[in-house]
């Protein structure tokens, strides 16, 4: 267990900034106006030849009700409990505000290693601040340029005594409490390629339209207010990655911004927050799809759940809110109904009744995820395709365009993740689309392959023919500076 850096300070001094410097990456959407950060963000840091852990926090507002900038203030004051050191940002360009004194005082109060920053120090215009400083009581503040980089030597050289003495009480930890996981795997059986370990584990994303009640759920599955939720449509910002352990099985969830309409997304920052969702879906293995349970299958649900089919990967459509409809059966056939008819390119794809308030359902999301996930990742040997080909071509022949017979001659899987099979055949330009879903449809129906993508690729032999398309050989060196002209030409 590594050193834990919590960066806190008032909106706008440049936390984010500082954070992404940290761990080499622009994770952390930053932007001129202030309160951008919401969530708590963590991030693996390099400094050097150190490495921790750093948390980017939201801007410490004096708020202490119910307000969502309430609940960002608790959010931040849970997370200077949970890291090792806080470092505090102030604006050396504005100096040391009254805000910035009631934060010092409570975080002097809390007794905990904290360091003082003084970000924005480069010019002379930061020389006053930098000074000012001095009276929060913090010690020495430390001349920061998150943006240039500026100051980090510095930084860490002040971060090594309490990295060395936190890798020393990790390691007598790692010694007391080090437990092997049990995979219920027999003697002389081999875990297969895709399950989930700690150093790899499952990547999940949940997507959805705003306010479906995607944080709450997050919430719910890893069993602790980590994220910040609300009656407030659109308070998540950025993609959240959260490590834990479900059931057994690393898993690694993201949370991301809802997703509204292209032609509804103005603001800079609600289009940089969809970026990141976008993002958060390309690195993911399984994508759950969250709907409302009052207004299930918009427009906009329907475009989220092609774009994931899109992009490849493992889906499940979960429905949130079910705790509040009255008729269930009823409903459920009818969001069946709807599902088959909407969205026939996820034919068979898991479809779960949740509710993330009660927690009810979340034994059986977790199964359609880790069912997901196995198919996505499954195999087929090549001689079952080739004798699955072989019915296939027999119950249905391939149509012969213009005249042209098609002629399917063997088949193989290329990849996983998702599932890609190339077929071998003659003329497969002019292999009409319908053939092809006969085909695909009949993958997923009888190799047990529902909801996942699958990809199929026509290849004729032909083209693996290097002299293809040669008619004229190359004359030789010697021959053309004898003055003889090609071989064929004599």
């Amino acid at each position: 267990m590594s050193l834990t850096l919590a960066i806190v300070g008032r909106p706008n001094v440049g936390k984010s900034t500082l954070f992404n410097r940290l761990v080499g990456k622009r994770l952390a959407l930053v932007d001129d106006q202030p309160g951008v950060t919401r969530d708590l963000r963590e991030g693996e840091a390099r400094l050097g030849d150190l490495r921790f852990t750093v948390i980017d926090t939201a801007g410490l507002e004096e708020a202490t009700d119910d307000s969502l900038q309430g609940r960002m203030r608790r959010l931040t004051e849970r997370a200077v409990e949970m890291a090792d050191v806080a470092l505090f940002v102030i604006d050396a360009r504005v100096g040391v505000s009254p805000a910035d004194e009631v934060f010092a005082d409570i975080l002097r109060r809390k007794g905990g290693t904290v360091l003082l920053a003084a970000n924005k120090a480069e010019g002379r215009a930061a020389e006053a601040g930098l000074l000012e400083a001095y009276a929060l009581g913090l010690g020495e503040p430390l001349a920061l340029s998150a943006e240039h980089g500026e100051g980090m030597a510095e930084l860490a050289g002040m971060l090594r005594p309490l990295i060395e003495a936190a890798e020393e009480a990790a390691e007598v930890d790692e010694t007391e409490t080090d437990v092997e996981i049990d995979w219920d795997i027999e003697d002389g059986e081999e875990l297969p390629d895709f399950a989930p370990t700690v150093k790899k584990p499952l990547k999940i994303t949940v997507v959805g339209r705003p306010n479906a009640g995607k944080s709450t759920l997050i919430n719910k599955i890893i069993g602790e207010e980590r994220l910040l939720t609300g009656p407030e449509a659109g308070i998540t910002r950025d993609s959240i990655a959260l490590p834990f352990d479900w059931d057994g099985v690393p898993m690694r969830i993201f949370d991301t911004a809802g997703m509204r309409k292209r032609a509804k997304v103005v603001e800079k920052l609600e289009k940089l927050s969809v970026s990141d969702g976008l993002r958060a879906v390309k690195f993911a293995e399984v994508v759950v799809v969250l709907l409302d349970a009052e207004i299930p299958f918009e427009q906009q649900d329907l475009r989220i759940a092609d774009l994931a089919e899109r992009e490849g990967r493992a889906v499940v459509v979960a429905v949130n809110k079910w705790d509040i409809e009255l008729n269930k059966q009823e409903k459920l056939r009818d969001l069946r109904e709807q599902f088959e008819r909407l969205l026939p390119q996820l034919r068979g794809a898991p479809l779960v009744t949740v509710s993330a308030k009660t927690g009810r359902g979340l034994d059986r999301l977790q199964q359609a995820i880790m069912k997901a996930h196995s198919v996505w990742n499954r195999r087929v040997s090549t001689s079952q395709l080739n004798r699955w080909l072989t019915g296939m071509v027999e119950a249905h022949p391939p149509p012969a365009p213009q005249g042209k017979r098609i002629k399917l001659r063997y088949m193989t899987q290329a990849k996983t993740r998702p599932p890609g099979f190339v077929v071998m055949c003659s003329h497969p330009d002019k292999m009409p689309a319908s053939y092809t879903r006969y085909l695909v449809n009949g993958l997923r129906e009888d190799f047990d392959m529902p909801g996942t993508p699958v990809r199929l690729f026509l290849r004729s032999q032909s083209d693996a023919n290097p002299f293809k398309g040669k008619t004229r050989s190359t004359p030789s060196r010697l021959r053309k500076h004898l003055g003889k002209g090609r071989a064929d030409e004599r």
